[in-house]
């Protein structure tokens, strides 16, 4: 259970950070399959050249183009994944935030995201919501750090409150990603801090938060698994890529 006070810090912040959620031992089997995964080219996968972000290779056919970036569809590739993203200790918290009834997309997040040692990208200032097609821009999504996430490896930055900004069209560009070069945003971007996690600890953090995320500068890949809710209210827009696939009921 969540006390007055965390409800009180992710209403306000945008993200609550859930340490020592989920065991060292899972942790390890989920990146023993996701590795696993890798290996056998188990798709669908999306590469860091799809992503087209700076640091990316420029194509799958060039130096690095099949590293991979994201093991998409977690649920349906095990229950091993599928039972920790519908657990009832995630469900009680969710419940919490978001009110009775929650559901998990299959569309948004629902993957294993991979930031490799080489060939790994840069991700730019945005909300998760800028693509997604709901009635409110208010889900939340649940990120278990498989290994420990720093400043090295490519953890997430924030903008704390940023949820709650009201942003222009001029702020951004044409992909949705905050503009360094806008004066407005220049004193918004000050505010950034880094979010750390050590394995096992669990990231909550609403859709409409702006973050960003460095390269890998180590030896190590780092692994993350993502999984995003919204409340029972809040449905898909019909005929959007957010409702084409079933939801699942925790």
């Amino acid at each position: 259970m969540l006390t007055s006070h965390q409800i009180d810090q992710f209403q306000q912040q945008g993200f609550l950070v859930l340490p020592a959620f989920t065991s060292s031992e899972y942790c390890q089997q989920v990146l023993d399959f996701a590795q696993q995964q890798l290996d056998v080219v188990a798709l669908p996968i999306e590469y860091e050249a799809d992503t087209r972000y700076p640091g990316a290779p420029l194509s799958r056919d060039a130096e690095g183009g099949q590293t991979a970036r994201r093991l998409l569809q977690a649920y349906a590739r095990s229950t091993l994944l599928a039972d920790w993203a519908t657990q009832a200790n995630l469900a009680q918290v969710l419940t919490q935030l978001l009110g009775s009834g929650v559901k998990m997309s299959q569309v948004h997040h629902n993957c294993i995201m991979t930031k490799q040692a080489r060939f790994s990208s840069l991700t730019g200032w945005h909300r998760d919501s800028r693509y997604w097609h709901f009635q409110k821009p208010e889900l939340i999504s649940a990120w278990l750090a498989l290994r420990d996430e720093k400043i090295e490896n490519g953890c997430l930055l924030v903008l704390p409150g940023s949820h709650r900004w009201q942003i222009e069209p001029a702020q951004l560009d044409s992909a949705q990603f905050l503009r360094a070069d806008v004066t407005a945003n220049q004193a918004l971007l000050k505010q950034a801090i880094s979010v750390p996690l050590q394995q096992g600890d669990v990231l909550l953090f609403s859709s409409n938060l702006f973050h960003a995320a460095g390269c890998n500068q180590t030896s190590q890949t780092k692994f993350s698994m993502v999984f995003t809710y919204r409340a029972q209210d809040n449905l898909p827009i019909p005929n959007s890529r957010s409702a084409s696939l079933p939801e699942i009921a925790l």
